[in-house]
């Protein structure tokens, strides 16, 4: 069939957004992505390797399966021609993440997307979680990524860099046992107000909404809502789906999107709803 727009298609997303720009976009420029030995983040610092980014794998422990996982993701990084490296940080610490972005620095001397990533939190209602769950919720979820935005953000001024904070649906949807539904709820907001605050130092922030993602976090979760496993196939979303856009907002293909967090479902949340009729018959 003849292309009367003389369009020309590539395989590669970025590259049909670069048409008309810079092609080499992402080339040279270093993204962090906490989290990012496995599931979500994992495929996200891979699609920045693939598209010509320097990686940083964050991970928790400097020992054991977090290393081994994450030194195979910078490998894998590493095949597609960029630099990669593994960094232990706890979040939770703002010394720890001081360091990583130390390190950053030394190693790469800039830092242009931070992927906000990294999360922890029990399956459990929030009137059931112990003192010490609680705090873990509040330090990891959210103080973590304001650590991370807050030591990051010389860096990613002087690039004119992107954050991205990857959300979930919890923080829209009640679940009886998702705690960690109200702290994404909570960055949604920081989404926002960093956006606005950021706005004279020409770093843009937006957010990313997954839907239900067969990470090892659904294995899980499917043990608590029990209609996970019915869930057809065709309306959860693949990690790949998520990092896809998260490129997108880091790319000047977004340039006119600030403060947003785009929910990528393949469309779950439009179906959610029930009529009453129906409710009433699952009631009986």
């Amino acid at each position: 069939m003849p292309n009367p727009l003389n369009l020309v298609v590539h395989s590669n997303w970025w590259q049909v957004l670069s048409i008309g720009m810079d092609d080499n976009f992402f080339a040279g420029k270093v993204a962090l992505v906490t989290g990012s030995s496995r599931g979500i983040g994992r495929a996200i610092a891979l699609a920045f390797s693939r598209a010509g980014s320097d990686v940083v794998i964050n991970h928790t422990k400097a020992e054991g399966s977090s290393l081994n996982k994450a030194e195979e993701v910078c490998g894998q990084a590493r095949s597609a021609g960029v630099r990669a490296i593994a960094v232990p940080a706890d979040v939770s610490s703002k010394s720890s993440v001081r360091e990583m972005i130390g390190r950053i620095s030394g190693e790469f001397g800039r830092l242009d997307f931070l992927v906000l990533n990294a999360a922890k939190a029990p399956f459990k209602p929030i009137e059931k979680l112990l003192e010490r769950e609680v705090r873990q919720l509040v330090e990891i979820n959210y103080m973590g990524n304001l650590f991370c935005i807050q030591e990051a953000l010389p860096l990613l001024e002087a690039s004119m860099g992107k954050i991205v904070f990857i959300s979930s649906l919890g923080s829209r949807f009640y679940n009886p046992s998702y705690p960690l539904g109200s702290m994404k709820a909570a960055m949604e907001s920081v989404v926002r107000d960093c956006s606005e605050s950021f706005s004279e130092k020409n770093v843009s922030v937006n957010g990313v909404c997954g839907g239900v993602v067969r990470t090892d976090s659904f294995k899980v979760l499917r043990q608590y809502m029990e209609e996970l496993e019915h869930m057809p196939d065709e309306l959860c979303v693949s990690p790949e789906a998520i990092a896809d856009v998260v490129l997108f907002l880091c790319s000047p293909a977004a340039r006119g999107i600030h403060g947003q967090t785009i929910v990528v479902d393949n469309g779950l949340s439009n179906r959610l709803y029930r009529p009453a009729w129906a409710r009433k018959q699952i009631i009986r």
